[in-house]
């Protein structure tokens, strides 16, 4: 058999704290397989370059096997150039007394020059997770800034809304992560996600009827929601590594397929569950092996929880109009 054709792949703020995280990952073949070559194409904004030429040493310096080139540069549509799967990890993160709103619109002309140079530039199969925080709605700016690209191609990451919430239930239960399935997360990454129990199991029985209703209501609900400002708190930073492994776990199942069973993902809706057409909202999504993706549209809802779910859309339109002139 013929070695495979490396792959390209881009990270944006790759010498960023997640992206620095994701890059030895991704060279030694932990995301798109141990037999699979790529070219690593790295994107920084000016005043990092010099930061991210030290990365670019310590890469080479790791000699990884499967890295047959790496570029490093300011340029956006240098770094897109024949991409086929990009992460954009890069954007402006949250100040002193900045509100969501304030983040959205200072993040959303970032995402609207890459968009136009990833539909310039992009490989025709491109795959494109956004974790740029707000992702949802920078992953919306860039989709709409690249008309040529089928909408689908464009996705946000709760994965690590899904991640946190597989941890909380394997410690409250005495078991390990991968004794935890059914989890789904819905609507936007921010404190308004609703990391939904309903379908899931801990090593085989339900969670809703092994947990108590008060804790997966209240203490669950809120760990999972406010688990950033935890872990800032913490360590003074802010969840590089996690956050990393989320958007490697997130491109790995769409890369290879999740076997028919359902993942966090936030796709571009068409209107399932009521969510608005258009907003970037993290539903039930089945990953195929030939890179589709399939959302499940017959999830079961009870009343509360389409409230929570409507309570996330009506937060995303919300950030939607707050950058009207962008999308």
């Amino acid at each position: 058999m013929s070695p495979k054709a490396p792959i390209r792949v881009a990270i944006t703020g790759a010498a960023g704290n997640i992206g620095y995280s994701l890059l030895w990952r991704i060279a030694s073949g932990n995301c798109f397989g141990a037999d699979q070559p790529i070219i690593l194409q790295l994107l920084e904004i000016p005043q990092g370059m010099d930061r991210l030429q030290g990365v670019v040493m310590e890469l080479v310096d790791s000699a990884f096997p499967l890295v047959h080139d790496i570029v490093a540069t300011d340029d956006a549509k240098v770094a897109f150039d024949g991409v086929n799967q990009a992460f954009l990890v890069g954007s402006r993160p949250r100040g002193p007394g900045m509100d969501r709103s304030d983040l959205v619109a200072a993040n959303g002309p970032i995402f609207v020059g890459q968009g136009q140079a990833l539909n310039a530039v992009a490989a025709d199969d491109v795959r494109i997770i956004v974790v740029g925080n707000p992702c949802n709605t920078n992953a919306l700016i860039a989709q709409r800034n690249a008309p040529d690209i089928p909408a689908e191609r464009f996705t946000a990451m709760t994965r690590l809304d899904h991640n946190r919430a597989i941890g909380q239930l394997a410690l409250k239960g005495g078991a390990t992560p991968a004794d935890v399935e059914g989890v789904i997360v819905w609507g936007n990454h921010s404190n308004t996600m609703y990391p939904d129990v309903s379908k899931a199991t801990v090593k085989g029985a339900s969670v809703v009827d092994t947990f108590d209703a008060d804790w997966l209501a209240s203490e669950f609900h809120n760990t999972v929601a406010t688990r950033g400002g935890a872990i800032i708190k913490a360590r003074g930073a802010s969840s590089a590594a996690s956050a990393a492994n989320a958007a490697l776990d997130h491109m790995r199942d769409w890369w290879t397929g999740t076997n028919g069973k359902p993942v966090s993902m936030a796709v571009p809706s068409k209107g399932w569950y009521d969510i608005p057409e258009g907003l970037m909202y993290s539903v039930p999504t089945i990953c195929h092996a030939d890179g589709t993706l399939e959302v499940i549209t017959d999830w079961e809802l009870d009343d509360a929880a389409k409230a929570k779910v409507k309570a996330s859309a009506d937060e995303l339109l919300k950030e939607k109009a707050a950058v009207a002139d962008l999308v």
